[in-house]
């Protein structure tokens, strides 16, 4: 065996693993009858994404559950693949193009896709080979895209499909648009920004009135040339002379009635409100109830078009700008307040949001959403944590129709098709589209060429809602092996900011097309965020590039950093600390291994370790208990915790230094069998937080198999050990005692090795008896006596009930340390006296808050038990 390095150099280990695995196929999963299946769908990433934190911290869980799986004995498969992301895409490609001087609207639609899909090509598989370097044991044999054509016939037979059925309608609806990316957008695409805004406060000249005005407030003075009325409540007394009346559009001069509605609040802004129904939902719907006429002055990107009359071609915040000026220079701007509001922006682009009417696609969401409501409900989908079912009832039972449609051309292209007369038939091809028109106008002459394709797109999510079904082709083939044995998948791990448009969208996906939940569960990991609170962004430069972070902490020592502490559903508060002490974990880890395999041999020794090895046998098996609970209710970092300090604590820091032999002292061979034991068993319950240093001791640690990796090694079985509760005890109380000579030495400056002596004021000698070689080892003792009375000189402290002493006679300066000693003893009966004082006086006892008080009467119970301890001491010397 080649000689094991000083220190764990990640580096050198981790490719060679990761390649490993791929070369002996641990990752590729088949349906396999013997086997239950586990399987788990990657939140696909946009194929215009690098791995950041948030897929650091997702992509790690997920990588914990499905390895442990595959140790479970599970046929473990990880879909891995990556999303279209339509708007986000297609905003590369075009800047892509401007840099190469080309300008989207100079191409074909064709023309343009071609160069998509070249960047696709280029760009769009990078996330997933990072995803390597982070560990995780995808099957890459099945990485899926969104667009690739057989999911993309998914999406097409699914429209076409609830189209049918009357779920899928086309009409004109007021849509949020996004002026950048220039398309319609779902509501769930809409982020609310808080922003500091502008109230202005318009003069609207009453027709027929020389000299009036009706002041109208509003915070978009630039659509005041889409005004087709103001409207006032019948029941504001300000305003009853105008009813009936006409007011002009300030600088335009358009008139526009004045109209009665209650919708309008009296006591906001002025009590009258202008009604822009091109421009504002609200508007819209109150347009409509009083037959008024719309007029959309704004053009895809945000400009004012010729309707508007003024500030053609301008943008709309210069025409805000400009308006505002000239509104003052005419004497119709009475003034104009700072306000704090929401503006609503866009996801992707984050564009400020136009609210405006369009012709597009809707989804019917109401009748899906009751049974994807009910089996979250009834835990047939549990969400971890289950805080978050509230929020999701919320939205199911406050649904809206879904705008499915996008005016993009990278995505899938709606399947309708269009007569010159405007009439349509929805299909899955143009050839079936032809068929249908022939049948339905009873004119066989129709050609393909006399149809036109819808120019729009869908939207992301109505691909990556089937995505799955869609990765195992049960859109294809509904009854092939693949689809039949891993649907459903077992468990989701997600962000909560999609909980509704995408997870909520795959459960009706499920239900309608499988008859069954797409999951069993929802994972729903928190925001990864910097000490600050602030989320990890690139645009504020407060998140580290997890690839640099992998080359300087290992790959371990990063997914266990994040993991420390990840509970579910709550952020993560990032800090370079958590990386630091996974990297310490990783070295501790391999500083054991090297501290055994350091040991020779002297197989005539006797084992004298029974003790030692009998504890931590029933430790493992009580830590196993732990680990099951916190897998089963999915707490993550507290399985985690309870692996750390098992392999830490109980593993390196007592048992190791129970069982080592002296110093260039051989070990007997049984010691060294269980010891070796000990650390597989560990190897495999840190292998899937810890996959590669794991991989690379297990080969140290014995000669192996060609197939034998820890990686698909067996996860440990509970073997209860018999007398489990009692074999801990004893050894908690022997370690309580170890713990008290430790602190002895360090108050007195003694040192580790120095040796002493321990006697202890007790009849009862079992415990120590039994102990006796533990204890002394541990705490460097010659002997340990039984006595009657506290001997000489000795200092003093109590473990289980019973009274410990260690002489100190000829170890330390006594008459320093009866200084020493005298002087803490006088300054805590100084601070008890003063605490009392306190508490004597009846203004404070009545008048302070009870857990101040209660605190006070705490410091005085502490004060008086150090009295009685020092007491002692000095007694003792």
């Amino acid at each position: 065996m080649e000689p094991i390095a000083k220190t764990y150099q990640p580096a050198e280990v981790e490719d060679k693993w990761y390649q490993r695995w791929q070369e002996q196929g641990f990752f590729q999963s088949k349906p396999n009858p013997r086997k239950p299946a586990y399987s788990v769908v990657i939140p696909p990433p946009n194929v215009t994404g690098v791995l950041h934190m948030g897929h650091m911290l997702n992509n790690t869980i997920q990588d914990v559950l499905v390895r442990r799986a595959r140790m479970l004995g599970k046929e473990a498969c990880w879909v891995p693949g990556t999303d279209h992301a339509s708007i986000a895409t297609e905003a590369k490609v075009v800047q892509m193009l401007k840099e190469r001087g080309i300008a989207k609207t100079d191409l074909t639609r064709e023309e343009f896709l071609k160069y998509a899909w070249e960047w696709k090509e280029k760009y769009g598989g990078i996330i997933l080979e990072q995803l390597k370097k982070l560990g995780a044991s995808c099957d890459w044999s099945r990485t899926r895209f969104t667009m690739e054509p057989d999911l993309t016939e998914a999406v097409l037979r699914v429209f076409v499909d609830l189209y049918k059925k009357g779920l899928i309608y086309r009409g004109v609806r007021m849509v949020n648009w996004d002026p950048q990316g220039l398309t319609a957008i779902s509501d769930e695409e809409v982020v609310p920004k808080e922003s500091q805004l502008k109230m202005f406060y318009l003069r609207y000249p009453v027709v027929g009135s020389e000299g009036e005005f009706l002041t109208v407030a509003t915070s978009r003075p630039e659509t005041i040339m889409a005004d087709v009325a103001v409207c006032v409540n019948p029941n504001d007394e300000r305003y009853r002379h105008l009813h009936g009346k006409q007011v002009q559009i300030p600088l335009l001069g358009r008139e526009i009635p004045v109209i009665l509605d209650e919708y309008v609040t009296m006591d906001f802004g002025t009590g009258a409100l202008k009604v822009t129904p091109a421009h504002d939902l609200n508007d819209y719907e109150l347009g409509q109830k009083h037959n008024l006429p719309v007029i959309d002055i704004l053009n895809d990107n945000g400009t004012l078009n010729e309707k508007a009359v003024l500030y053609v071609g301008q943008d709309r915040f210069a025409a805000r700008k400009q308006i505002s000026k000239d509104l003052d220079a005419a004497g119709l701007l009475q003034k104009v307040d700072d306000y704090q509001s929401i503006l609503q922006t866009s996801e992707r682009t984050g564009a400020v949001i136009e609210p405006r009417l369009s012709m597009q696609w809707f989804l019917k969401m109401s009748e899906m959403a009751g049974p994807a409501l009910a089996v979250v409900e009834d835990d047939r989908v549990k969400l971890h944590p289950p805080k978050f079912k509230n929020m999701y009832r919320s939205w199911m039972e406050n649904i809206r129709d879904w705008c499915i449609s996008r005016q993009l051309w990278w995505g899938q292209r709606i399947p309708a098709f269009y007569l010159p007369d405007g009439s349509f038939m929805v299909a899955l091809t143009a050839e079936e589209a032809l068929q249908e028109a022939r049948e339905k106008t009873g004119n066989s002459a129709l050609q393909i060429s006399d149809l036109r394709q819808d120019e729009d797109v869908l939207d992301t999510w109505f691909s990556s809602w089937l995505w799955p079904i869609s990765v195992f082709d049960g859109f294809k083939d509904p009854d092939n092996p693949d689809v039949n044995y891993y649907y459903p998948t077992d468990d989701l791990v997600t962000a909560p900011e999609i909980l509704f448009f995408w997870v909520a969208r795959m459960i009706m996906a499920g239900l309608e097309y499988r008859h069954e939940v797409p999951f069993r569960n929802v994972y729903l990991t928190g925001i990864v965020r910097d000490d600050q609170g602030r989320k990890m962004s690139k645009q504020l430069g407060n998140s580290p590039d997890p690839l640099d972070l992998i080359a300087q902490y290992g790959a371990d020592g990063v997914r266990t950093g994040m993991l420390f502490s990840s509970p579910a559903g709550n952020d993560l508060l990032f800090d370079i600390k958590l990386v630091e002490q996974g990297r310490n974990f990783t070295n501790k880890i391999w500083n054991a291994f090297r501290l055994t395999q350091g040991w020779e041999v002297n197989a005539v020794l006797p084992f004298p370790n029974e003790k030692a090895t009998e504890w931590f046998q029933a430790r493992l098996q009580d830590a196993l208990t732990q680990l099951e609970d916190h897998f089963d209710k999915f707490r993550m970092s507290d399985a985690l915790m309870t692996v750390y300090k098992l392999v830490w604590d109980d593993f390196c820091s007592v048992y190791l230094e129970m069982v080592k032999p002296a110093y260039q002292q051989p070990v007997d061979a049984e010691t060294l069998r269980r010891t070796t034991g000990f650390f597989e068993q560990l190897l495999k319950l840190l292998h899937p937080f810890m996959p590669f240093i794991t991989e690379e001791i297990w080969h140290l640690l014995a000669e192996r198999g060609p197939k034998d990796y820890v990686c698909v090694a067996p996860w440990p079985k509970q073997q209860p050990v018999t007398g489990s509760a009692e074999i801990l005890a004893n050894m908690d109380k022997a370690l309580d005692v170890v713990a008290g000579v430790r602190n002895i030495r360090n108050q007195k400056g003694l040192g580790p090795n120095k040796p002493l002596t321990l006697a202890a004021k007790t009849d009862d000698t079992s415990l120590l008896r039994e102990y006796d070689a533990i204890i002394r080892k541990l705490s460097a003792l010659t002997e340990i006596n039984a006595v009657g009375a506290a001997p000489a000189a000795a200092v003093g402290f109590v473990s289980g009930g019973v009274e410990f002493f260690v002489p100190l006679e000829g170890q330390i300066d006594l008459g320093a340390e009866k200084e020493r000693l005298s002087k803490e003893l006088e300054y805590t009966q100084g601070f008890r006296n003063s605490v009392l004082q306190k508490l004597a006086n009846e203004k404070f006892v009545q008048n302070a808050k009870p857990d101040l008080v209660e605190r006070e009467r705490q410091k005085l119970a502490d004060a008086e038990a150090k009295i009685t301890a020092l007491e002692q001491s000095l007694a003792a010397l």
